[in-house]
């Protein structure tokens, strides 16, 4: 007789772009295997109080914070049910969820690090009758660790090569890369911008939230000197371990380096070539001997960035996840569905040698459903 088959986990997370959550539904053995998976989008006033919390915490009271905390943990309870409801699968037939939540704030350096995510687990747990594991980033900063990028340890048990050097970009509105080197420690880390400028110009500029595809930064010019200015930044020379967001990489870091009037087309074009040749400076810096890219994230559907990223990288394979058996789409997603997986089984879930943590650490708290 057939052995029962392999539970099963839902992970969520809305990225650093903040335009949605991307759910999927996932089982682990033999080996990973997408069961369902799609992206709901946040209703656009809630988009923008996200934006609007990151972009400006001083004016967010707090009673706005803990009304948006319960709000997203509603979307992301709706999301979860209805992925279950698409796939015909009973909530009762999923061992946990997995909810990263949407970042707000992280603050990883200095005497008090902190990472801030929203999208009350409690809410998520009620609604859906499912046991929700969350809080995942802080017992690694507690640790001494970055709390981020938090994915290489799922990057290195499903797509690592013994014999082929190998990294996996995360194209999110950061962009970070896991290096897969055989016979060497896993390393991770935030690069800088993949698409958070991209989308905050586009917004400011002409009033919608992305350049699909990359249309507009190809229509325009990168101005070296703009550049050169954009790429001076410490962060992006400083050595690993590091993360990033929209705390750090946001409007106002542009505008102080904006010395002159440009066409905002050839400032679209100048950021993309920024996140391009960042990513490529930091894959020459940590691994050069990487002979294959696969890229995840959104950012793999700009095809502008993804061609700028395959000129500054001629002898490396570039590709996406997808190769590799996994949509791109959701590759972070079913990372978290691992992770709370890993919670269960009290198995670590961080890589100090990425994190830089003093020790492996298990992820996440249970937030139990109600009986």
């Amino acid at each position: 007789m057939a052995g029962a088959a392999a539970p099963l986990y839902l992970g969520l997370i809305s990225g650093t772009s903040a335009d949605g959550i991307d759910a999927a539904l996932v089982r682990f053995a033999p080996r990973l295997q997408v069961i369902a998976a799609r992206t709901f989008a946040y209703p656009d006033d809630l988009r923008a109080r996200v934006l609007a919390l990151a972009r400006n915490r001083a004016a967010v009271t707090l009673d706005d914070y803990g009304r948006l905390d319960v709000e997203i943990g509603a979307c992301f309870a709706e999301a979860a049910l209805a992925l279950l409801r698409e796939a015909a699968v009973a909530p009762g037939a999923v061992a946990a969820i997995g909810s990263h939540g949407q970042t707000v704030c992280h603050r990883p350096d200095g005497a008090h690090p902190f990472s801030l995510q929203i999208g009350d687990p409690n809410v998520i747990a009620e609604r859906t009758g499912i046991a929700t594991i969350a809080d995942f980033r802080r017992a690694d900063l507690a640790a001494g660790g970055q709390g981020a990028p938090l994915l290489p340890a799922l990057h290195a048990a499903i797509f690592a090569d013994p014999a082929v050097p190998r990294a996996i970009l995360n194209l999110g509105g950061i962009a970070n890369l896991t290096l897969l080197i055989p016979g060497q420690p896993v390393l991770g880390f935030d690069t800088g911008p993949a698409n958070c400028l991209l989308d905050a110009w586009s917004q400011r500029t002409r009033g919608t939230p992305r350049d699909d595809g990359g249309a507009w930064a190809c229509s325009g010019r990168a101005d070296p000197a703009l550049l050169a200015r954009l790429l001076d930044d410490p962060y992006l020379a400083a050595p690993p371990p590091k993360s990033t967001g929209r705390e750090y990489f946001n409007l106002d870091w542009l505008d102080a380096r904006l010395a002159r009037d440009l066409a905002p087309e050839d400032v679209q074009a100048t950021l993309l070539q920024l996140s391009a040749s960042s990513i490529a400076d930091a894959l020459h810096a940590n691994a050069p001997t990487v002979r294959e890219l696969y890229a995840c994230g959104g950012g793999v559907h700009n095809r502008t960035l993804m061609d700028a990223l395959g000129a500054l990288l001629p002898n490396i394979k570039l590709d996406t996840t997808a190769a590799l058996g996994l949509d791109p789409d959701f590759v972070e997603a079913a990372g978290f569905a691992w992770l709370a997986r890993a919670r269960l089984e009290n198995i670590p879930g961080n890589l100090p040698s990425v994190t830089g943590a003093r020790r492996s650490r298990v992820l996440g708290a249970v937030y139990a459903a109600s009986p």
